[in-house]
């Protein structure tokens, strides 16, 4: 039996919808994210799940909750998991921060594996942090199904990293909207993705909300 990674991006929160840059930040979920993570556990709860893995924030923590609760599994939250720290550009629109930091901004936006936002991490550093999760991961579960909950941009590096994509092209290569699952399967011709973005277990009044 092959190891399955299911990565669940977290909930709608007030960023996602507006587009600011969240990273260390921890807002909550709002009641739309709030009812995201609830209709996946609703749809994968039957899973034989394995384990739960999850970033310590809020946003996560909440989205995991749910299927923990339904799963009786108890969540095993990862520093390694947490979102990019965004540094001086936490709370900021892409628009301000193309205005006030406009040449870190650029240098980001060309290679965001080895340039960081200002004071913040570059992408380096969250895929090297994150890698080491994944290696617990796989070292403690040869076979079966197991979910990590985690952010937009660790979860996109992770995937460059499994699936042997430049990780400074992670921002370029993969879209990741909030709420949705992708599966990496492990087998004998190495990972391989199997799903993508999937928000299938959202009913229609969530899967067509906007968000980033």
């Amino acid at each position: 039996m092959a190891l399955n990674l299911y990565f669940l991006r977290h909930g709608e929160t007030e960023s996602s919808q507006t587009g600011t840059y969240c990273g260390l930040s921890d807002p909550e979920l709002t009641a739309e994210g709030m009812a995201m993570a609830q209709a996946f556990a609703d749809k994968y709860q039957l899973l034989p799940w394995q384990a739960i893995y999850a970033s310590p924030l809020r946003r996560t923590v909440a989205t995991a909750t749910p299927i923990c609760k339904a799963t009786g599994l108890t969540m095993e939250q990862r520093d390694g998991l947490k979102e990019m720290y965004f540094g001086e550009w936490e709370g900021q629109t892409h628009e301000e921060v193309e205005r006030r930091y406009s040449k870190d901004y650029v240098r980001w936006l060309a290679e965001p594996a080895w340039n960081p936002p200002t004071g913040g991490e570059t992408g380096v550093q969250v895929a090297s942090r994150a890698a080491l999760v994944i290696a617990e991961i796989e070292s403690n579960h040869s076979s079966g199904n197991v979910l990590i909950v985690s952010h937009k941009t660790t979860i996109r590096l992770i995937l460059c990293n499994l699936l042997g994509i430049d990780s400074g092209r992670y921002r370029d290569r993969i879209e990741l909207p909030v709420a949705s699952l992708s599966v990496v399967r492990f087998d004998q011709h190495g990972p391989m993705l199997a799903k993508h973005g999937d928000r299938s277990h959202l009913p229609e009044e969530l899967d067509s909300r906007p968000g980033t």
